[in-house]
């Protein structure tokens, strides 16, 4: 795991927010990033996997829970709990990334390109739209989506939520590099 970036105040942690991904690499296998940015998109933590290689036994084994326990447990649950700035939610491009909720107490939710009625998906009649954007919470955190919401419409002032994730790609990238 890489260790934080900059030492946190209490300011900088009451407007902190997480941002949850995982990249697939042919040659090396699966990463998973964090990155905790404040208000303003600055970053404050980042912290990322060695790549997971799922063996065949794995396979074998965990049979269809491998992708949630690998998502979940393994990746989501163990970079959640190496932040030491506590954001206000963490937020995840991947959906199997949100089976890392029962491992942490930070609401989580799942971003998406907002869908028209035609592509509706499972999760397309929940969660709220922000721009162009839908942002669904874990079932764990929904009744508290009036609070997600209005800590997001602050956030979007400065940040595109799907940046961050391309930051976290590239940091991963650039690190299978050297």
């Amino acid at each position: 795991m890489v260790g934080a970036m900059a030492n946190s105040t209490q300011q900088q942690v009451d407007q902190a927010y997480g941002f949850l991904t995982t990249v697939d690499s042919p040659s090396h296998g699966l990463f998973g990033g964090y990155l905790i940015v404040d208000l303003e998109g600055r970053p404050l933590e980042f912290h990322c996997t060695a790549p997971v290689r799922v063996s065949r036994a794995q396979q074998i084994l965990y049979g269809a829970t491998l992708h949630g326990h690998l998502h979940g447990r393994q990746i989501g649950g163990t970079l959640l709990a190496e932040g030491g700035v506590v954001p206000r939610l963490v937020l995840t491009d991947q959906e199997p990334l949100l089976q890392a909720r029962p491992h942490t107490q930070l609401p989580l939710a799942l971003v998406t390109a907002s869908q028209g009625a035609e592509q509706a998906g499972p999760t397309a009649h929940a969660g709220f739209s922000l721009g162009s954007l839908t942002v669904v919470p874990h079932a764990t955190d929904r009744a508290d989506e009036t609070v997600l919401r209005e800590h997001l419409e602050g956030l979007i002032q400065a940040v595109d939520l799907n940046e961050p994730f391309e930051r976290i790609r590239a940091a991963i990238e650039e690190a299978q590099r050297h």
